[in-house]
């Protein structure tokens, strides 16, 4: 009897071990991206992470009116994506602020109002609600209910976003349709290294208040070759990726990893052409691009981390029915986060894995 309790014990142990490793494991395989020529020879290997906080500190380095701020950045931020600033550019132009989301977005409008460039932190997309009034009612309306007389264009706000494999409902959450339903606001996603730099300079130096939301999962796991120089990636441009003939897939941030996985499963599997579209900027995006996709290939999945209903993936296909109707072969199909709380252990079971997103593409090829 007692070795038979130390072997369920043992048992029990190992199991124990084992469990965090696969609760803390990637749902996805990280795709990295080449680098254009066009965007410089010279390139260093940074991660996703690291890609932000060189994208800041250029846009220190040329901007002297630039600020950064926010919870705990002065000693690099909880994700270190604000690492060193602070000791190169000074307390004045980098610096903690109260844990008050209200109070980092209200400063900012104020800071980029009388002509300085913010660059606001919140720690997390999770917590950007309590600053919503501020972004949404202050800063996405200061210049028309000003006649154009003022402009508080100079704000980027930065946040995380999206699944880590244990953030549960206050930490997993990716809240960039919230946002679209406001004028005035730009608002855009990355996938990776390359696109992080480029799109955050150009989030930073735009005319218009923007949110630039940060897929945490990404920020070490994301790798790549990144040019080393002064670059910008046009804001509202989507880029295809890879290119097909049977399927349009269109996904942004973290998803365009887990898609991809499932394009090449159905080009094996399935001998199904599959072309890939990140979106990159979810307001404004590009319908244009889209719409060229889906003519040709006459279907289109869209996949995305946050809930389905009221999801930015209703809004791009009621555009692309309208658009596209007579080329659509197949009814467009949603591959989203369930409309429930964002879970804790069951993460596994919310998101829009590989396989739900392969399923789709045999429905939809099948219809």
């Amino acid at each position: 009897r007692f070795q038979a309790t130390m072997a369920a014990s043992s048992l029990a142990l190992k199991s124990a071990v084992r469990l965090p490793a696969r609760r803390f494991a990637s749902h996805f395989t990280f795709q990295p991206s080449v680098a254009p020529a066009s965007l410089g020879a010279e390139k260093t290997k940074m991660n996703l992470c690291q890609a932000v906080n060189n994208a800041m500190d250029i846009a220190m380095d040329t901007d002297k009116s630039a600020l950064v701020f926010g919870e705990d950045v002065a000693f690099g931020g909880v994700f270190r994506c604000t690492v060193g600033l602070q000791g190169k550019y000074g307390k004045d132009r980098v610096f903690n602020t109260p844990l008050c989301e209200q109070g980092i977005a209200g400063f900012a409008i104020g800071v980029a109002t009388i002509g300085s460039t913010a660059i606001a932190e919140i720690q997390f997309g999770d917590y950007i609600f309590p600053a919503y009034d501020q972004i949404v009612n202050e800063a996405a309306k200061y210049r028309y209910r000003s006649g154009g007389l003022f402009s508080c264009g100079g704000l980027t706000i930065r946040a995380t976003c999206g699944a880590v494999g244990h953030g549960a409902l206050y930490h997993s959450q990716s809240p960039e349709a919230n946002f679209t339903h406001t004028p005035g606001l730009k608002i855009v996603v990355p996938r990776g290294p390359i696109q992080a730099k480029g799109l955050l300079l150009s989030c930073i130096r735009d005319p218009d208040p923007c949110i630039f939301l940060e897929p945490k999962v990404l920020y070490r796991q994301a790798v790549e070759e990144v040019p080393s120089g002064d670059y910008s990636i046009p804001i509202g441009k989507a880029e295809v990726i890879k290119q097909g003939k049977d399927v349009t897939m269109v996904a942004w941030g973290t998803q365009v990893h887990v898609v991809s996985e499932a394009a090449k499963m159905a080009e094996e599997k399935l001998g199904v052409s599959v072309e890939i579209i990140d979106l990159q900027s979810i307001q404004p995006w590009d319908e244009d691009c889209v719409s060229e996709s889906v003519t040709k290939t006459g279907r289109l999945i869209i996949s995305h981390e946050a809930p389905l209903n009221s999801g930015f993936g209703a809004e791009i296909a009621s555009t692309i029915q309208k658009r596209c109707f007579l080329s659509l072969e197949s009814p467009i199909e949603r591959v989203c986060g369930w409309d429930t709380p964002f879970p804790h252990v069951y993460e596994p079971f919310y998101l829009p894995t590989v396989w739900r997103v392969f399923d789709a593409i045999k429905k939809t090829v099948k219809y």
